[in-house]
């Protein structure tokens, strides 16, 4: 499929969270593929990384001249976040701000809660008193699209996929917040007309990925010869989607996905098969694609080093993404084989400054 473009009314668009892993993707498809402005609104934390932006923005020259524009505001202080509205007056808003790491989150719960319940709140409000202002025709062409996760959902079982009918079941306190955040989305969408729409998506990796998730720790880890973490027996599932698929359904899902209604995006495997793996499948799979790529360490599976299991830690996720292929059309391009093989060699490219990050 190709990049789906937003409607040429959408000139002015905010993005939270967009020097992030994902929004950072998002805003460079932005700038590349639509005329619209970005408006990109970032606290600038641990996790933000703006140099893949700045790359687009010297490849693209004059073409996008002053249609990046940097907003360093943290959601958790409201009166900012409602001037930066203000200052954004946008046509569309992709909420995509949050804290993120779960392990984070168990050793320090209280920023999660700042920043995903009460940061959703305050742009909540702010977005609208926005929306509420606009004349009739820009209030009718208006949305929110806010993205989350799919660990709301809490575990599975070793059978069944989430859909979008799977009953909320967080189970550590990143996920709890992101539920709660989910949860008032839908809540100003109902009681004040708010018009969202609401995706949650599966483990994203990809070119970007801050070093602190699993496929980019156990690259940089197997490089650095040092000890590769797998928690417990490694037999914790996850579905794995390609951040630039990602970021289709999200341009997708803001064009075309119906108001109120939430959309689950996954992966897919080889031929089209789901994208579920194991973790100590994917961290093999990882050292037998280094093993190719670089045989002085081969084999590098011999750094796999068990260690104590997280808390908590969700035994299985699956996603059933039926519903957004059916009503917009959208499939992942990527296999997970595909995109890991990508994955690792760009990260091999840029091993050094992706290892200063994390030194």
């Amino acid at each position: 499929m190709t990049t789906p473009l937003l409607a040429s009314c959408v000139q002015r668009v905010l993005v939270t969270g967009g020097a992030g892993f994902i929004g950072g993707a998002l805003v460079r498809r932005l700038l590349r593929d639509t005329g619209a402005t970005v408006f990109n609104l970032d606290k600038l934390g641990y996790a933000s990384d703006l140099t893949s932006i700045e790359l687009t923005l010297a490849e693209l020259g004059a073409a996008v001249q002053g249609r990046h524009q940097l907003l360093r505001v943290d959601l958790a202080e409201a009166e900012a976040t409602a001037e930066a509205v203000r200052q954004a007056d946008p046509d569309l808003v992709f909420h995509l701000a949050a804290e993120s790491h779960v392990d984070r989150s168990i050793s320090g719960p209280g920023a999660f809660i700042e920043s995903n319940v009460q940061g959703t709140f305050h742009l909540l409000q702010a977005v609208r008193a926005h929306w509420e202002q606009l004349p009739q025709e820009r209030q009718e062409r208006f949305r929110l699209h806010h993205i989350s996760t799919d660990e709301v959902f809490g575990s599975l079982g070793p059978t069944g996929r989430f859909s979008e009918t799977t009953p909320y079941a967080p189970r550590s306190p990143y996920s709890a917040s992101k539920a709660a955040s989910d949860h008032l989305v839908m809540a100003w969408h109902h009681t004040y007309g708010l018009p969202v729409v609401l995706t949650n998506c599966s483990n994203n990796y990809g070119p970007w990925q801050f070093p602190e998730k699993l496929i980019p720790v156990v690259i940089l880890k197997a490089v650095a010869g040092e000890p590769i973490p797998l928690y417990g027996d490694g037999q914790n599932v996850r579905d794995w989607l390609y951040v630039e698929d990602h970021v289709e359904a999200l341009l997708l899902a803001a064009s075309r996905g119906r108001l109120g209604e939430s959309y689950c995006v996954g992966g897919a495997g080889d031929h089209g098969s789901p994208s579920e793996r194991s973790n100590s499948e994917v961290v093999r799979v990882i050292c037998a694609l280094l093993d190719g790529l670089r045989a002085a360490g081969a084999p590098h599976s011999r750094l796999i080093t068990p260690v104590a299991d997280r808390p908590g830690h969700d035994r299985r996720y699956a996603i059933d993404a039926s519903k957004i292929t059916r009503e917009l059309g959208w499939r992942p391009r990527h296999s997970f084989e595909q995109g890991l093989e990508a994955t690792v060699r760009w990260t091999l490219a840029h091993a050094a400054s992706r290892q200063a990050l994390v030194a």
